[in-house]
């Protein structure tokens, strides 16, 4: 079970304090499977964070008695310097110590599935995009949790590349659960049985993806009707405003005509 009480995410920029979401309470019980849904900012992927253990909300509490990966396909905790090789026996390592045999097994497996040849023993940092997604994945599926943070991993790499996590993926979800981020929304439909959506701050929860799809996708709607109000509010004002600068220069051209008129009249006089 994974018991969130009380969570509260905020960041500061440009000297302003930006809120993610606040006070989020919610349970999942061992064997569900949840999406997380909302648009770019809303926070998914700082709740997933937080529940892996790899930022700290600014109060609030995690409690598991499970097992949970980091984010599938996380790149920031490869050194740049160190081979593909190299960074894969020092997770292995902090897995399972120096026993050789099951380091040996990782690094087999994740240079299969990677498949990036004579690059598995190049600097990291030399890699391409495509590369580090490969041996990124390869290094999460190389090890068996209870729940595994899925980040929009399925959307890197190359067609066939993006088959293979799939039917990763698959086979893993058979004895552990998901944690699901995915702008592709229906592709979390058959995997997840439940669903929460982040909005303005504020989490919302679902029995099933589908209904938790239509509600962001009205929520997607309304924000963006009332952005495209409000710009157009302000252009009808910008254009308002430019009139009556106009308007007041033709006043003003007008009394200075006026003025000139009266000017010369008095000096005939």
């Amino acid at each position: 079970m994974i018991e969130v009480k009380n969570l509260t995410k905020s960041y500061i920029h440009k000297g302003e304090k930006i809120t993610v979401f606040k006070n989020l309470s919610f349970t999942i019980e061992t064997g569900e499977s949840v999406a997380i849904l909302g648009r770019n900012g809303a926070g998914k992927s700082s709740l997933l964070r937080i529940i892996g253990g790899i930022d700290l909300p600014d109060y609030g509490t995690v409690k598991t008695d499970r097992s949970m990966s980091w984010p599938v396909g996380l790149k920031g905790g490869f050194q740049g310097s160190l081979t593909g090789r190299e960074n894969i026996v020092f997770i292995s390592k902090m897995f399972y110590g120096n026993n050789s045999k099951k380091i040996k097994e990782i690094v087999r497996f994740v240079k299969d599935f990677a498949e990036i040849g004579l690059y598995f023993d190049k600097p990291f940092k030399s890699y391409s995009t495509g590369m580090r997604a490969r041996l990124t994945f390869g290094a999460s599926m190389a090890f068996d949790f209870d729940v595994y943070l899925i980040d929009e991993v399925s959307a890197a790499g190359d067609v066939g590349f993006r088959e293979k996590c799939k039917a990763q993926l698959e086979e893993k979800l058979n004895k552990s659960d998901f944690l699901m981020v995915n702008h592709n929304l229906w592709s979390l439909k058959p995997v997840c049985n439940r669903a929460f959506v982040l909005d303005q701050g504020e989490l919302f929860q679902y029995d099933n993806v589908p209904d938790a799809i239509q509600f962001h996708k009205e929520t997607l709607g309304n924000n963006s009707s009332t952005i495209g109000k409000n710009k157009n509010e302000l252009n009808r004002n910008k254009k308002g405003r430019k009139k009556d600068w106009k308007k007041s220069i033709n006043n003003k051209s007008k009394f200075l005509k006026n003025e000139n008129l009266l000017t010369k009249r008095r000096g005939n006089l």
